[in-house]
């Protein structure tokens, strides 16, 4: 699939004088957005925007005691290779952990502002190791704006371009990484993990306004502290630096996997273009199929399409509401997009690559590049 350049004509204004159209209730809504609020209705007759606090303490719970036998296989092991297992099965650990953080932060797990908020930072900062600060800022743009150019932080130029105009500027390392990151795609992803703890300490040791600054530090301290002193005080050195490189990469590989493939290679937005709520979060993400496995794989980032409609709704309720958002973008011809992940991993790679053509173009054409691609 190669993502496209989506543009809606703006709405005109009413002439002067005429006042706006008052909707009274659904029927007099505009068509996209009378769906949403139809979809909306029928999700809370269901009882699918409850809260769904024991599911999420169970997963803890499961979670901790995970977590309770790395603990005890690294004292067993002792000064042994079989160490870097323990470094995975942490990495994998501390993913799920930041699933939760994540869900968290939606407010998904409870009915309590505070009580969502204290656990997503607890996770997040304290568990997982990121700033919830950055994290929230930069996930609630995403939110409100998915593959929205200039708006959507997630398509912003970094280590890889996702917009083949900020190929075509890279430089040095970084535009021969571009010209092949395709391929590099699979070998890129364990970094993630450490360019994810660069942004979260940059955010928080950096000048802007940081919510909870102090907290976020101690608890990162904390972190940080709880996993190295063992790690580099019980292991030999090589093996201590071994084992830190195997969790950190784990961790990045699994959180890069789960979240390519929720937008990558849909649709771009033009930075002003008009789209109504229903259609920009539906069009604009990916669902990956599987139910269950996949759900528990992905920590519910498989339902991406229900995810963006309804973010508070916990993990559980997803794949209920699922047929029904489905069914309602049928009759509203919107676009609903739904594959296997290893097809979604395909797309992925397809879309990096073409975006990495502008980086081998020396004068950076996106005409020259669209071209090409036909």
């Amino acid at each position: 699939m190669t993502p496209s350049s989506v543009a809606v004509p703006t709405r005109t204004a009413p002439p002067p004088g005429e006042a706006l159209p008052h909707h009274r209730d659904a029927s007099t809504f505009p068509k996209q957005l009378r769906a949403m609020v139809e979809v909306t209705n029928v999700a809370r007759e269901l009882g699918l925007m409850k809260k769904a606090r024991w599911f999420y303490i169970l997963l803890m719970s499961v979670l901790g005691l995970a977590l309770a036998g790395c603990v005890a296989g690294f004292i067993l092991l002792g000064q042994s290779w079989f160490q870097l297992l323990v470094a995975a099965a942490l990495g994998v650990i501390i993913t799920q952990f930041a699933f939760i953080g994540h869900e968290a932060a939606h407010h998904q797990v409870f009915n309590e502002t505070r009580s969502n908020s204290r656990l997503a930072r607890i996770l997040a900062v304290g568990v997982v190791g990121l700033s919830l600060s950055w994290w929230d800022n930069k996930h609630s743009r995403h939110h409100g704006n998915p593959n929205r150019v200039g708006k959507d932080p997630d398509i912003e130029r970094d280590t890889i371009s996702f917009l083949p105009e900020d190929a075509a500027r890279s430089r040095g390392l970084v535009r021969w990484i571009n010209k092949h990151q395709g391929a590099l795609f699979f070998l890129l992803l364990p970094l993630e993990g450490a360019n994810l703890y660069k942004h979260s300490f940059a955010h928080v040791l950096g000048r802007g306004r940081v919510e909870r600054r102090w907290t976020e530090l101690a608890l990162l301290t904390a972190h940080f502290a709880v996993l190295l002193v063992p790690v580099f005080w019980l292991l030999p050195l090589g093996m201590a630096f071994a084992f830190v490189a195997v969790h950190v990469s784990v961790f990045g590989f699994y959180m890069g996997a789960s979240f390519a493939p929720n937008h990558t290679g849909m649709p771009i937005v033009a930075e002003k273009a008009k789209l109504d709520f229903f259609t920009k979060q539906v069009v604009m993400s990916r669902n990956i199929r599987g139910g269950g496995w996949a759900s528990a794989l992905m920590g519910g980032l498989n339902y991406q399409i229900e995810h963006h409609l309804f973010p508070t709704m916990a993990r559980p309720h997803l794949a209920r509401i699922r047929p029904i958002v489905k069914e309602f973008c049928a009759t509203h011809n919107v676009p609903y997009t739904e594959t296997s992940l290893w097809q979604s991993y395909g797309i992925v790679v397809r879309y990096l690559s073409e975006v990495g053509l502008a980086a081998r173009d020396p004068f950076g054409c996106p005409l020259a590049a669209q071209f090409r691609r036909v």
